[in-house]
């Protein structure tokens, strides 16, 4: 996870009806995201061919009140995975901005220490990498570690302008320390010209979560 510091103006028109934009310490932020699907399921099936891939996300951060209880979630602006079918039915139920490009992944460096996750764009390879520091640790409560990792809601806007309200279900991640974060890509052709000049820049933290069993409940349409 690569994060970055945003202009809120940025994200403003990206926010779906009913959320608002998730602060930290008064600043937004998106994360550049890599990870693995491991042993995949939907509604229990496993599907031939389909249960282990790569994602590479960008998505940013909003919470919504309900009856006084805070449902902090995330919003995706793009992801790519390697399988066309992955990405069209995730566009076609849930309105997702979902890619198919050629991907794959490694540990390498010193002990398997350098993850990184690579992805063909317009005919080039792209490249998101950060190098492990120490050993993991649960972040503390108030930690940028644990306001990114800690979204436990989905939210997605439809195409006639409600929300999908999904809830994601895990422990909280143990995370390392990142060292040397790396994010190389055309960031207009692939995320727009308003993210240009941040994602370009130095990112806010990096670092990388051990990960777990996940399970992503089916959603509802709130307004």
């Amino acid at each position: 996870m690569i994060n970055y510091e945003v202009d809120r103006r940025v994200l403003d028109p990206l926010v779906p009806s009913g959320t608002q934009l998730d602060l930290w310490g008064g600043r937004s932020f998106v994360s550049v995201v890599g990870f693995q699907f491991a042993d995949t399921r939907v509604l229990g099936c496993a599907i031939p061919f389909h249960c282990n891939f790569e994602e590479v996300n960008l998505r940013f951060y909003v919470k919504r009140i309900v009856d006084g209880e805070v449902r902090r979630g995330v919003v995706f602006i793009k992801e790519i995975v390697p399988r066309r079918a992955i990405a069209w039915v995730a566009n076609a139920l849930y309105n997702e901005n979902y890619v198919a490009l050629p991907m794959s992944h490694e540990a390498s460096g010193d002990g398997g220490r350098t993850v990184s996750y690579r992805w063909r764009h317009r005919g080039q390879w792209c490249r998101l990498a950060v190098t492990l520091d120490g050993e993991p640790l649960l972040p503390g409560e108030i930690s940028e570690e644990a306001f990114i990792t800690d979204h436990y809601w989905g939210y997605t806007s439809q195409r006639d302008g409600a929300t999908l309200e999904y809830q994601v279900e895990h422990p909280r991640w143990n995370v390392w320390k990142g060292t040397t974060p790396e994010l190389a890509c055309n960031v207009g052709a692939l995320y727009g010209s308003s993210f240009v000049r941040f994602l370009d820049g130095a990112p806010s933290s990096c670092f990388v979560a051990e990960g777990s069993p996940v399970v992503v409940r089916r959603g509802r349409l709130v307004k």
